[in-house]
């Protein structure tokens, strides 16, 4: 019986999120399976994948053939380097603790890798998200300018507005000083 591990869709529609099986490769996609393996959700940012990895590295030592998308999620959480160092022990090449230390250093590097990436995509997302504003704040202050321009009247109309008063005020001072005149 050959044997895959492979992913099993379930979730709603557009939403899909995937179980990592091992499944018999005659089997329907998300069909009868002999293990699950572990659970892969695409829809988060980065992408979660949850793997039970000693499990994973038994299946591929007993010759389980992972696709290509399962072998891909496989090498992110380290199966195939744990398969690859169990080797190494096996032919006798190092030891179990060497093994074991160079798997552990592996995934803190990955932790740390995976840190400066976040780090850097949250960094990023507070750049734009403040160049946003200052868009925003460019953009208020021009339209509050368009406004105060709409409200203030024109320099033209200001002189011909301040002709007229000041034409009004002589002929009001005009008219009252010949009034003066005539009561002394």
């Amino acid at each position: 019986m050959a044997v895959k591990i492979r992913l099993a869709r379930r979730g709603r529609k557009k939403r899909p999120m995937y179980d990592i099986v091992v499944a018999d490769a005659r089997a329907p996609r998300d069909g009868r399976f002999i293990e699950k393996l572990g659970i892969y959700n695409p829809n988060t940012n980065p992408a979660e994948v949850t793997l039970n990895l000693d499990s994973a590295v038994k299946w591929l030592f007993n010759g389980a053939q992972p696709t290509d998308t399962a072998r891909t999620l496989l090498r992110k959480e380290g199966a195939l380097l744990r398969k690859h160092l169990q080797i190494g022990v096996i032919k006798g090449a190092i030891t179990q603790e060497v093994a074991d230390q160079r798997f552990e250093a592996w995934k803190q590097e990955k932790a740390t890798r995976e840190d400066a990436a976040k780090q850097a995509a949250d960094n990023k997302s507070a750049s734009a998200k403040q160049e946003r504003l200052e868009a925003e704040r460019k953009i208020k202050e021009a339209r509050a300018e368009e406004i105060a321009k709409k409200n203030t009247p024109a320099p033209e109309e200001v002189s011909a507005e301040e002709t007229n008063e000041n034409a009004g005020e002589e002929a009001a001072a005009e008219g009252a000083a010949p009034a003066e005149e005539t009561e002394a």
